[in-house]
């Protein structure tokens, strides 16, 4: 079944992802799956839209030349020059990739291109944590309204399926508490500082190796992690959790003499994101934690990213990825393309509580 997409942002993950549709052609086609790239939106880039399908050859070689999708070749079909919402309203596709730069504090642009999107009942894949974070049931009733789907894997553990694998295979299970590694920055920095490095060194030598941005703060402060705990709690544990439900302490908190200190107890620290059921009521935190060597997510170093379902009838069950890089987004963007797909043809509604 022809399946056609628009691109609503193309840095480098909407890059990979044509590389991807390019290299994968022949395995997506023998899996029964045929992607038609027709529209692609970029606010530096340019927009071009061809309803009969882009050539994906030509926009990679463009891509490779530093080139502007400007000098894509002119066709009958060709039409420059949409904005995003132009796109989204007038491109025939059948489902919107989004992934333009979005601001966390508002989740603002994707949370319109989203809304717009599902008003003409048009399927959403994302990878922006915002929108998910803090307009996940608004999101979610307009796009079971609108009869649609809306997928978001790469938004918590990018490539690593944080989502699809408890949706898909911890069913029965009641989890009682979900935490994780889900900063690759902080636990770089951490491994470094039990190496004997400052914090600032540790930072310091993250940016210079692509882990941590010019402006760390949403990794070192918590707010990272913050939002991919809202939405853990919302997608997998049903817990309408807010920004401000969530305890949040600082990678700075952390000192050389706790490190000191972890080493004579024979542990570790890691920055851990935590929601647990309480009788109390539900528990969220994001800080440094102090963790023993039996604890699986003590064993994570790099910066890399796990997490723990911790399940009443499995037990605990620890995942462990890449959190983030180009290739590893791309992929759980095409995972979602690919479970749309298989839904929408089939009309199975494999991920019940998320459309």
């Amino acid at each position: 079944m022809e399946h056609k997409i628009a691109l609503i942002g193309f840095g480098g993950v909407g890059q990979t992802v044509i590389e991807l549709l390019i290299q994968k052609e022949q395995t997506l086609h023998r899996l029964g799956h045929t992607f038609v790239v027709v529209s692609i939106c970029d606010l530096y880039k340019g927009s071009i839209h061809d309803e009969n399908g882009l050539d994906l050859f030509k926009i990679n070689e463009l891509v490779k030349s530093n080139d502007s999708l400007d000098s894509y070749p002119t066709t009958t079909k060709l039409i420059r020059g949409w904005s995003s919402k132009e796109t989204i309203m007038n491109t025939n596709a059948d489902t919107i990739i989004e992934m333009t730069f979005t601001n966390t504090s508002t989740g603002q642009p994707a949370i319109d291109h989203c809304l717009t999107a599902f008003k003409k009942q048009k399927n959403v894949v994302m990878t922006n944590k915002g929108p998910v974070a803090l307009e996940y049931k608004r999101l979610y009733n307009e796009a079971q309204a609108n009869r649609v789907k809306w997928y978001f894997e790469g938004a918590v553990m990018s490539g690593t399926p944080a989502l699809r694998l408890p949706e898909a295979t911890l069913v029965a299970n009641t989890i009682s508490e979900i935490s994780g590694i889900l900063n690759g920055t902080c636990n770089f920095i951490l491994m470094r500082m039990e190496e004997g490095i400052s914090l600032s060194e540790a930072l310091k030598e993250a940016q210079q190796l692509g882990y941590a941005e010019a402006d760390p703060t949403n990794d070192i402060e918590g707010y990272d992690v913050l939002y991919k705990l809202l939405i853990l709690a919302n997608v997998l544990l049903d817990v309408p959790l807010k920004r401000e439900d969530v305890q949040v302490k600082s990678l700075t908190t952390i000192s050389e003499e706790d490190m000191k200190i972890a080493k004579q107890k024979n542990a570790k620290w890691k920055y851990i994101g935590s929601i647990k059921h309480l009788p109390t009521g539900t528990k969220a935190t994001v800080q440094p934690e102090l963790l023993s060597m039996s604890d699986p997510l003590s064993a994570v170093s790099g910066a890399m990213n796990a997490i723990t379902y911790d399940c009443d009838i499995s037990g605990p069950i620890t995942l462990v990825g890449a959190g983030a890089g180009k290739p590893e987004t791309a992929y759980a963007v095409l995972i979602d393309l690919i479970t749309l797909n298989q839904e929408i043809g089939g009309d199975r509604n494999v991920h019940s509580n998320r459309i």
